[in-house]
């Protein structure tokens, strides 16, 4: 099969090879072997090639952690799923193996490239909003990096459940996606500061909750126009430096500060990421949450692909598409 591997770290179009004759993985006790027909990127694909992801698979490891892929053999022959590939095998390949237990049925709404977007993304932005900050209707949701992939989750699922939202956007093409996925105000953080823009937008109350994928100034901004009793979500550091907060600060303000890990609820609470599939599934089929997918690229693309994500030089979702 056709596979990019990773023989060494480094930057994703440094570190990555594509390979024409790799064996096809063989599934293990309760594993899946699975045609990838999507692989989505994600900026942990960039991390796990700089070797800065808690998950280090070793060297030569296959790439990409989203997929939606098509059963090749077994019981389930032929069955649509989604979920994370069994690493070493990752998804930037034509064949990769998926863990029978964490995998789930691909969203019979969403064609293969919105599904394999779905799982992570969409995951995390459930379990962030709804698990650890608890949204309620009527509250001001405050989304960094909103036209990201995981950012624009947060959006539509800020709307879904009622809240009022705020999206923070790094220029106008990015402002324009966010608007699009019905972000009720948008702030270019190139063009304007976020912090005035909130606290206008909220009559000097703040944000309810913060989502933060991004950390380093996004996250510092937000302590200044967090409301009395608000949350902020620690999701990411895609800006590359993490914060070091003042924990007197949030003494004084009143606020909290939740971590969000999503992958630990596949061994903590793997009931809990199942129904959050069947919540997300069902908000698809009613056309409520729809991932973002920017582009559609064949497997030849993945290592540049992998790149523009690491570089914060996308919109939505990057999607790779093994059969083109």
């Amino acid at each position: 099969m056709r596979a990019w591997q990773a023989h060494r770290l480094g930057e994703p179009t440094e570190a990555m090879r594509l390979a024409d004759d790799l064996p096809r993985p063989e599934p293990g006790p309760g594993q899946l072997l699975v045609r990838v027909r999507a692989a989505a990127v994600n900026f942990p694909d960039a991390l796990m090639l700089r070797g800065q992801y808690q998950v280090r698979p070793p060297l030569p490891f296959t790439p990409g952690v989203e997929l939606c892929g098509e059963v090749a053999a077994g019981p389930r022959s032929g069955e649509r799923l989604i979920g994370t590939p069994a690493l070493p095998h990752g998804a930037f390949a034509e064949y990769a193996l998926l863990d029978a237990a964490t995998a789930f049925p691909a969203p019979p709404a969403l064609d293969d490239a919105e599904a394999a977007a779905l799982h992570i993304g969409y995951q995390t932005a459930w379990f962030a909003l709804h698990r650890r900050a608890r949204l309620q209707p009527g509250e001001t949701l405050l989304v960094h990096a909103a036209a990201g992939g995981v950012g624009s989750a947060a959006v539509q699922l800020g709307r879904a459940a009622g809240a009022r939202v705020i999206a923070v956007v790094g220029g106008p093409a990015k402002a324009e996606a966010a608007r699009a996925l019905g972000a009720d105000l948008v702030v270019d953080r190139r063009a304007e500061d976020f912090v005035a823009a909130v606290k206008q937008a909220t009559d000097g109350r703040g944000a309810d909750v913060v989502f933060d994928p991004v950390g380093g100034d996004a996250y510092t901004g937000s302590t200044r126009c967090i409301a009395f009793e608000g949350r902020i979500l620690v999701v990411g550091f895609a800006a590359g430096r993490i914060p070091a907060p003042a924990l007197n600060h949030a003494l004084v303000k009143n606020y909290s500060i939740q971590g969000l890990h999503w992958g630990l609820y596949n061994t903590h609470d793997p009931r809990a990421v199942l129904t959050a599939h069947e919540e997300l599934t069902e908000l698809a089929g009613a056309g409520v949450v729809r991932p973002l997918v920017s582009a559609r690229l064949p497997l030849a693309d993945a290592a540049e692909a992998v790149q523009r994500v690491a570089d914060g030089r996308t919109t939505g979702r990057l999607v790779v598409l093994p059969d083109r």
